[in-house]
């Protein structure tokens, strides 16, 4: 099989799809793999390296591209590119299937069979391909970076000649992947961490990271059949706000991750939970791409509000580009070696339910939110 990895056009995008070591695997396996000159750079992988791995480098990738059985993707590649696709050629990336109608439908009328790894299934066997998961860990990790840094004190107590400085107080909302990772950070940093979650399940695990789970009187356990938070009735999110607020009032800084599939940001921080905070803290705020869990984010931007610096980043796993590409590349490979057969041609079994849930166009058509049309055991070869 033919499979050609492009340079990323969106704004800010430093990851790329496959990383030398995943080409490696895909060439001894015996695809022939083409990577467009420069791909890498921006993660810290040269040409030399993606050559040496066994993938030949395209200084003109159009060719490659028009003869390509497979394209692994971050973002969706540019309108010109998709146009340049073979019909029943596959496409893999993260193309926010909910938001991006009119992209899908440009994947179908070009025939191609499009895969978007959000819609990976929370399933043991699914957990290779978790690129939720994998990037999110980076994101929780790189918020507490970026809250020290914007602190104007320590985070752990620091016993000194002139005096004891106490501990920094961190905040976490929202206990999926991001948040345990941001709690595990604090703590190794030596801040008191506290953490909220809807889902009474994800106390143990706060717990387990030494923070103390945050807890909302008489309010109901939400999770989703996925593992998911889901979402509060208006009387309970009113509630849970109040809890918020007085805990965000004590905190140094404020970690928000809370994000429910498919719908707005929910929110978590008001405005008048954030002119009680002191001078000088900090809040990132994770759930900026779906609108934000504070009120005051502003997408894309570092502002601040009644002296408080609030962090809204989009695409925080870009800020650490090499370790993000290795972990979305191993993703990916899970991925065609799930559809690939023994002979390393494409073979689409939709009774599995991977591959089904994370199709999105087959066959010139839109199959996103429709995968029952999906015929179970339909090969789907190329």
């Amino acid at each position: 099989m033919k499979i050609a990895v492009l340079t990323e056009q969106a704004e800010g995008e430093r990851r790329v799809a496959l990383v030398p070591e995943s080409v490696g695997r895909l060439s001894k396996a015996g695809h022939k793999v083409s990577v467009q000159a420069g791909a890498g750079e921006a993660a810290g992988f040269s040409d030399d390296d993606f050559q040496a791995a066994g993938a030949e480098i395209a200084r003109d990738i159009s060719t490659a591209l028009h003869e390509a059985d497979l394209i692994p993707a971050i973002e969706a590649p540019s309108a010109s590119a998709v146009s340049s696709l073979k019909k029943r050629a596959a496409l893999i990336g993260l193309f926010r299937p909910g938001a991006s109608a009119e992209l899908l439908e440009s994947f179908a009328a070009q025939g191609v069979t499009a895969f978007s790894m959000e819609l990976v299934p929370r399933i043991a066997r699914a957990q290779r391909l978790d690129v939720l998961s994998s990037q999110s860990s980076l994101a929780g990790y790189k918020a507490v970076l970026i809250a020290a840094d914007s602190l104007g004190k320590f985070m752990p107590m620091m016993m000194t000649a002139a005096g004891t400085m106490p501990p920094s107080r961190v905040l976490v909302l929202g206990a999926g992947v991001a948040g345990l990772q941001a709690i595990a950070t604090a703590r190794r940093l030596g801040a008191i961490v506290e953490a909220f979650d809807v889902r009474a399940a994800t106390r143990e695990q706060v717990e387990s990271l030494g923070a103390t789970f945050v807890e909302v009187p008489q309010a109901a356990d939400v999770e989703t059949a996925g593992g998911y938070a889901g979402e509060l009735s208006e009387a309970e999110q009113a509630r849970q706000r109040e809890v918020i607020a007085e805990r965000v009032k004590s905190s140094d800084a404020v970690i928000t991750t809370a994000l429910i599939p498919g719908r707005p940001a929910p929110l978590l921080v008001e405005a008048s939970a954030v002119a009680g905070m002191r001078a000088g803290s900090v809040i990132v705020d994770l759930a900026a791409e779906a609108g934000g869990n504070c009120e005051l984010s502003e997408p894309g931007s570092t502002v601040t509000r009644h002296g408080v610096v609030i962090h809204a980043p989009l695409n925080v796993p870009s800020m650490m580009p090499l370790h993000a590409s290795q972990m979305y590349s191993r993703n990916v490979l899970a991925l065609i070696e799930l559809i690939t057969d023994d002979n390393g041609a494409l073979s689409l079994d939709f009774s599995d339910e991977i591959v089904r849930a994370t199709c999105v166009t087959h066959e010139g058509r839109v199959v996103y939110g429709d995968s029952d049309s999906l015929t179970p055991g339909d090969s789907g070869a190329a």
